[in-house]
């Protein structure tokens, strides 16, 4: 956010009407308007609104989410493998599952997310075929 939003929001924040808030920045910049400002002037305007109880809030954050906790791998890789032998199947039919949905060749070098969606597959696969989860 730039600095001249935060001025307006801190405006606004405060409830100044127009002339008020031209006679602030008149006092402490010597200026009538914001986009006169320098950087200099810019942080002396927003620590007299921070003076006068305007409380900055912390942008929000857009985009990526939160990052999913890490999941035993050991947990993961247990889970394949009752999946296999439930199955009645060798660790190289999981290997071939690894190499065309990740194009990695062994189950063993996958992450952690990598493992529960191939957990996801298998359990996919389970119920189509009628076996119990």
């Amino acid at each position: 956010m730039s600095s001249l939003a935060k001025i307006h929001i801190a405006k606004s924040q405060l409830g100044l009407d127009d002339e008020t808030y031209r006679a602030l920045l008149a006092r402490v910049a010597g200026v009538r308007s914001a986009k006169e400002l320098n950087p200099r002037q810019i942080g002396a305007v927003l620590a007299e609104f921070e003076r006068l109880g305007f409380k900055p809030t912390a942008a929000k954050r857009s985009g990526r989410a939160a990052p999913k906790p890490a999941v035993d791998r050991k947990a993961l890789i247990g889970k394949i493998e009752a999946q296999l032998a439930d199955a009645d199947r060798p660790w190289a039919y999981a290997d071939a599952m690894a190499k065309r949905m990740f194009k990695v060749e062994r189950v063993e070098w996958c992450d952690s997310d990598q493992l529960r969606r191939l957990v996801a597959a298998l359990t996919y696969n389970a119920k189509r075929n009628g076996r119990t989860v």
